[in-house]
């Protein structure tokens, strides 16, 4: 049966599209709960077949886990030659796994947690398309068909972050999420015509063996790379196209767990690793750049994270920084590193996500944590699983992100030491915010009777435990956040399974540190991030659990370093008058020529026409004239 689904492997996107179109055809008659179960049944379906097709890899040597599945043709124009063809190896099959496996918890809790919404068919909708385009992004065997994935998880990300579009905020998130990636995309149009024009093929096999055999010059592939890495930058929310992912906040919490967590976001990590020996190949400044803009990312957002208030805000920033970690690992060579790190990532960080849709259900939508706290008596599952995330982003052994976060820290190290420094102050922050978060969150002073005797509120406003089909994703994904570290441990090349399986990959442009200091000494490394972990949550008791120390947190920092209100100034002011201007120059300047030619066309055609009156002796007079002048242009001829 193996070898039966990863010759069809096209059913692993198709089912949540069919889900969506029966969706987007009965869903009023399907209501809910039956439009949310038949969504989490096409997602489950495809997790199933991903995990077959993932066995059926594994059973293959390495040389021979990649196989391509050909649908159809898509566009056979002359030299363009493109197949709708999906692409099965490790790569594609890590991403996938989590796509659909966490896809599908996330729809699961989304029945709960929209329960009453008078959308709720739509909604999923929107879930089972979004899925469906992701899928199409990760499993494409060719650039095009990675881009069809890559703006369908664009449109989908607008429609679910604006879901709530009724209010004035989540309207304009969703624009600004929308506009932000397509300036991305740019990047990653422009680096597919020049590769096409340089290789002659938008497939990733082509390209990059031309990178490998040599044919690809340093300079183009250091284009395409850094055009790529443009568009990852508004995909993967990196400097400066993070801005919009903060505010898509505004979007249900499911929406923020599967975006945010486990897929959109990861694209732009998926697309470098996938190109990565045109990466290789390129002067080495280019990789410079993308660990150092990852790098400031990484720290930018960890700066910011520790003054929010807002309990998704701080986990939005929370993985705008995590994100900056991944980019960091990428510049710096470290392909595995990077995709070990987005897969616990995606663990722990939907966990946390999650946790907080359970938190904000439980607080009748309140999401300000200073009106909330002692919350781990009332919520004890929702309490116990969202420590066990906290305690994996910050770093803390045997957890998933200890181990992930280290290999990163590792590779950089051997790299660049400045950038290693950075890298441990941002872990630094990480687990200070995040413990900082659990505090206020969980435990403390309970300020939720407070808030409603100030709005005189009626009635029992009392915390409450969130649905068991809420919780269950919680308690699932809380047990991977435990154990996924298991994929790649540092002890052995024995424990380094995601490193073989990922080897056919990224072999040929992984980074190897074997031979350097930092590997030789790596339990040193992991012993200084213990101990930076340690320092982080030690500092945030202080403050905010024992009150030892007075909490730092300026407005700048509240307010993102003024980043967003200077972007928004400068967009609304200089930004607006060239665009107004830009406007006019189509108008008058593009369209006035187009215009002007045509009414000059007509203009002479219409003298023109004046001769055809219709009249006989008009014609006559006309051949008469002109047998007259061939005479004359003949006899003057014979003369001369």
């Amino acid at each position: 049966m193996t070898g039966f689904f990863i010759d069809h492997l096209w059913l692993v996107p198709v089912l949540p599209l069919f889900g969506a179109l029966v969706i987007m055809i009965f869903g009023r008659r399907l209501g809910e709960p039956k439009a949310g179960w038949l969504a989490s049944f096409m997602t489950i379906g495809s997790f199933l077949i991903t995990v077959s097709v993932f066995f059926n890899l594994l059973s293959r040597p390495a040389e021979e886990r990649h196989q391509v599945v050909t649908m159809f043709k898509w566009l056979p124009v002359g030299s363009l030659q493109v197949d709708m063809a999906l692409l099965a190896d490790p790569l594609s099959i890590t991403m996938a796994l989590f796509i659909t496996g966490i896809g599908s918890l996330i729809h699961l809790y989304a029945i709960g947690y929209m329960h009453g919404d008078p959308k709720f068919p739509k909604f999923f909708l929107y879930l089972n398309l979004f899925v469906f385009s992701m899928l199409m992004l990760v499993l494409g065997e060719n650039l095009l068909v990675t881009f069809l994935g890559w703006e369908g998880v664009g449109a989908c990300s607008y429609f679910l972050i604006s879901f709530w579009h009724t209010r004035n905020s989540a309207a304009v998130a969703g624009k600004k999420a929308f506009v932000t990636n397509r300036i991305g995309d740019f990047g990653v149009m422009t680096a597919m015509f020049l590769a096409f024009s340089k290789v002659g093929t938008l497939s990733y096999s082509g390209i990059n063996e031309a990178a490998h055999h040599g044919s690809l010059a340093p300079v183009t592939a250091t284009a395409i790379a850094l055009l790529l890495f443009v568009g990852a930058c508004g995909k993967s929310a990196q400097l400066p196209l993070y801005l919009w992912l903060p505010d898509a906040m505004e979007g249900p919490t499911p929406v923020s767990a599967l975006i945010h967590a486990a897929t959109m976001v990861t694209s732009g990590v998926f697309l470098m690793t996938r190109m990565s020996p045109v990466l290789h190949v390129s002067y080495t400044w280019a990789p410079m750049i993308i660990a150092c803009i990852g790098a400031a990312t990484a720290l930018y957002a960890a700066t910011v994270a520790v003054a929010q208030n807002d309990i998704k805000k701080v986990l939005a920033y929370s993985t705008v920084s995590q994100l900056g970690f991944m980019f960091l690992a990428i510049g710096s060579g470290a392909y595995v590193a990077a995709i070990f790190h987005m897969v616990t990532h995606a663990f722990f960080k939907a966990l946390l996500f999650l946790g907080s849709g359970s938190v904000i259900h439980g607080m009748h939508h309140e999401q300000d944590m200073r009106r909330m706290g002692a919350l781990h008596k009332l919520m004890p599952v929702t309490a116990i699983t969202f420590i066990i995330g906290w305690l994996a982003i910050a770093g803390v052994p045997p957890f998933a992100g200890f181990w992930s976060k280290d290999e990163i820290l590792l590779y950089v190290y051997a790299n660049n030491r400045g950038l290693y420094v950075v890298g441990v102050v941002t872990a630094l922050l990480t687990a200070y915010y995040m413990t900082r978060q659990v505090i206020m969150v969980f435990y403390g002073e309970a300020k939720w009777n407070d808030h409603a005797a100030e709005n005189g509120a009626h009635g029992d406003f009392t915390p409450h435990e969130s649905p068991r089909i809420m919780l269950m994703p919680l308690v699932v994904l809380a047990g991977l956040a435990m154990v996924g570290g298991a994929l790649q441990l540092p002890f052995s090349s024995k424990t380094a399974f995601l490193e073989h399986w990922l080897a056919p990959v990224v072999e040929e442009s992984e980074a190897h540190i074997h031979e350097t200091w930092a590997y030789q000494n790596k339990y040193l490394l992991l012993g200084v991030a213990v101990v930076i972990a340690t320092l982080g949550i030690v500092a945030a008791i202080a403050v905010y659990a024992k009150h030892k120390i007075k909490a730092v947190e300026p407005k700048i920092l509240e307010q993102a370093w003024n980043y967003d209100a200077t972007a928004a100034k400068l967009v609304g002011g200089p930004g607006n008058a060239l665009f107004n201007g830009v406007a006019w120059v189509d108008a008058h300047v593009v369209d006035g020529a187009v215009n002007g030619t045509a009414t000059i066309v007509r203009s002479v055609a219409g003298q023109v026409r004046k001769g055809q009156n219709g009249f006989v002796r008009a014609y006559a007079a006309v051949i008469t004239v002109g047998v007259v002048v061939l005479l004359a242009w003949f006899v003057l001829r014979g003369l001369i």
